[in-house]
């Protein structure tokens, strides 16, 4: 089979190479699937410059999710799953015409969601909803702030809240992202580059500060969130994007690290407040039951038409070096898929 392996750390364009390797063997207790496309996820890019202590050592074959038709079965897994269309969270190996998983991360979907619809459910939509349905709890009236408003995780968050008839307030980097997120729901777009998030804020809400803010940026950018989040609101993070840029990067890790801030429980304590971390990779690896549930609690939400994923870009496989420069530049929305 082919599979597209990242060999050197630096731009796309010299980044991978695709191989001939073999078809990955079965266990008992996993899933193997003739892949049509899979997913892109900001980790990826961290991984290709050497910035995810998650990933593989080089050469590796990175991706997170995919979608195609279940082509084996382990012993322990029911052979009725061979032969569907069948999504699945990969927990890396997502870059190639085959793919193998936990038979637990693996979900049928049916023929009625596209490839990009599919994989977003995986990372991006699995991810929301791990952080907005399950490490809290969102009610009709609160004040949510959603960092990256218009990214794939972003976007999800924003549905949700939606949904639970939350007033959600949602920065973006660009003109075209601030009317992408006001489409999608948010209430009040910031757009970072023209405008003080923090400065916005207190202007929309005076004294008043967010129930809610989920950050996918990290550093600075979650240490002065801090500055606007209510008495018994909660801060979820899960990702740091900043450290991602070119540059020194232990100076850079030191400086994300220090952007953060200090918060301790007895702040916490007295405020009431929650700081709230999230990584699926982790709960793939210690809570599969959990990354299942979540990836079928979404499927359902969708195909009952309350949430929909936006996909913002469609490459073919030949194209991963374009797909990875698309997003890393931030000016992507929603999803990017690459198919075979």
């Amino acid at each position: 089979m082919k599979a597209i392996t990242l060999v050197k750390e630096g731009k796309a364009e010299n980044a991978f190479e695709v191989r001939d390797v073999d078809i990955p063997k079965v266990a008992s207790d996993q899933v193997l699937i003739k892949v049509d496309a899979f997913g892109l996820n900001y980790a990826d890019v961290m991984a290709r410059n050497g910035l995810y202590e998650d990933a593989p050592p080089i050469p590796s074959v990175l991706g997170y999710e995919v979608v195609g038709t279940v082509d084996k079965v382990g012993s322990d897994v029911s052979p009725e799953l061979v032969g569907q269309r069948a999504l699945a969270f990969t927990r890396f190996g997502g870059y190639a015409e085959y793919a193998v998983t936990d038979s637990r991360a693996v979900v049928p979907v049916g023929n009625d969601l596209s490839n990009g619809e599919a994989v977003a459910l995986a990372t991006q939509y699995g991810t929301a909803y791990h952080c907005a349905y399950e490490m809290v709890n969102m009610f009709e009236g609160d004040h949510i702030l959603v960092h990256a408003a218009a990214g794939g995780v972003g976007t999800a968050i924003v549905q949700m809240a939606k949904r639970k008839g939350c007033i959600v307030y949602g920065t973006v980097g660009s003109d075209e992202k601030f009317e992408y997120v006001k489409k999608q729901g948010v209430d009040f777009p910031i757009n970072y580059n023209k405008s003080d998030f923090v400065e916005e804020i207190k202007k929309i809400r005076g004294k008043d500060k967010m129930d809610i803010i989920f950050d996918s940026v990290g550093g600075s950018n979650y240490g002065r969130s801090k500055k606007i989040l209510a008495f018994g609101g909660r801060i979820v993070s899960y990702g740091a994007a900043i450290r991602s840029g070119s540059g020194n990067k232990i100076i850079a890790s030191i400086k994300m690290i220090f952007g953060f801030g200090f918060m301790h429980p007895i702040i916490l304590l007295m405020r009431s407040q929650g700081a709230i971390g999230v990584n699926m990779l982790t709960i793939a690896d210690h809570k599969p039951h959990v990354l299942s549930r979540c990836i079928n609690e979404v499927l359902k939400l969708v195909q009952q038409g309350e949430l929909k994923p936006h996909v913002g870009g469609k490459f073919k496989a030949d194209q991963i070096a374009e797909a990875h420069a698309f997003l890393e530049s931030r000016k992507s929305m929603g999803k990017i898929v690459v198919e075979w």
